[in-house]
């Protein structure tokens, strides 16, 4: 379980292209990793197989380079890193679980004042779940949806948020990871259990 909180930016060492996957080194300032430790790279949980000093590696099975743009990335690109939530650890953003539901690219990006606002298109898919004020991650970040069509959303991007994610790094056209409210799925799921 993640918060969408992004800790820091990290950068893709090397990509090693597998039969049956992609394995991926990150450079990271995390300290203390651990074997199996699930971190979030732009949104998508993925396991750590093997670090060292300023780095860490996991693998990107068939499924996840399937569903994630993951598979698209080369050394020197920038990813969100986020590690999970530790179970006495502060809860800041809202409940990501690390499962990208799909992708998306974005379509416009604002500049207001000092404040940005992004938009995004809305795979048909993923559109009831999505709903204004409502929280959605993009490239594991936990943000608010701010305004919503048929087709797009946006979300209202601080400097803060600016500055410390890869959104800064992003322009129209660019693909980027959607994690809805798992809540809004499991409401789903009963009602549907009810019909």
């Amino acid at each position: 379980m993640f918060t969408g909180i992004v800790e820091e930016v990290g950068e893709i060492r090397a990509v090693e292209e597998q039969s049956d996957g992609t394995r991926l080194r990150l450079a990271t300032t995390f300290e203390g990793l651990t074997r199996g430790q699930s971190i979030s790279v732009s949104g998508a949980c993925l396991t750590v197989e093997a670090f060292g000093d300023g780095w860490f590696d996991v693998f990107l099975a068939r499924e996840t380079v399937d569903r994630t743009y993951l598979g698209t990335l080369a050394e020197g690109d920038a990813v969100n890193l986020e590690r999970a939530l530790p179970a006495d650890g502060r809860f800041d953003g809202h409940f990501v679980q690390g499962h990208v539901d799909g992708t998306a690219t974005v379509s416009e990006i604002e500049e207001v004042g000092e404040d940005w606002l992004f938009h995004f298109s809305l795979p048909d898919s993923l559109g009831q779940y999505v709903v204004e004020k409502g929280s959605i991650a993009v490239d594991g970040i936990s943000l608010t949806v701010a305004a919503l069509t048929d087709e797009t959303f946006a979300v209202a991007i601080i400097p803060e948020t600016y500055e410390v994610t890869t959104l800064s790094d992003k322009e129209a056209g660019d693909p980027v990871h959607l994690e809805v409210d798992v809540v809004a799925k499991y409401v789903e799921s009963l009602v549907d259990g009810y019909n």
